[in-house]
């Protein structure tokens, strides 16, 4: 019989899909130790490990876990949470992760149109380069305006799914 994983699921089962589910976030540009973080506190049962059980889980060092840890919880993917009682810390993912991540990103699509309406002005709108540049700027404020709109959408429909947060 296969060994199981808290709650009754096979560990076996459990580890292939955090690294199939991992290697899927690498392909999209994360990192591969914190999307192997990211993975296991995602599929686990209380939605928080601690560096000790990650490392364990993921056959990886704390320095791993450290790195990981730091860059999910710069890109608002991750939370640090101290265990009761102890100085260790805990790592939470939320429910509401990739809201958090995507809210984040729109914070740089602002960073981003301010340096480009700069651009567009330094290069002047009439150069081949400024078009360009303006043609950028619009696509990014475009995004930006749908981004929100679809956020908006998200709660909208998260609110019927699964009830009030």
């Amino acid at each position: 019989m296969t060994e199981t994983a808290g709650g009754g699921r096979d560990a076996e089962a459990v580890s292939k899909f955090v690294e199939s589910f991992a290697a899927q976030l690498v392909e999209a540009g994360m990192p591969r130790m914190p999307a192997r973080v990211f993975a296991a506190l995602l599929s686990s049962d209380e939605g928080t490990l601690s560096s000790v059980q990650l490392g364990e889980q993921l056959q990886v060092s704390p320095a791993g876990v450290s790195g990981a840890v730091r860059y999910l919880a710069q890109t608002h993917m991750v939370a640090r949470e101290r265990e009761p009682g102890s100085r260790r810390e805990r790592y939470r993912v939320q429910g509401d992760q990739w809201y958090e991540a995507l809210t984040n990103r729109e914070a740089v699509l602002k960073r981003w149109e301010v340096a480009l309406r700069e651009g567009v002005a330094s290069l002047g709108a009439g150069t081949p380069a400024g078009r360009r540049m303006a043609e950028t700027l619009a696509f990014f404020e475009f995004l930006d305006g749908e981004v929100s709109a679809m956020m908006e959408r998200w709660r909208v429909h998260r609110q019927q799914m699964f009830g009030e947060r």
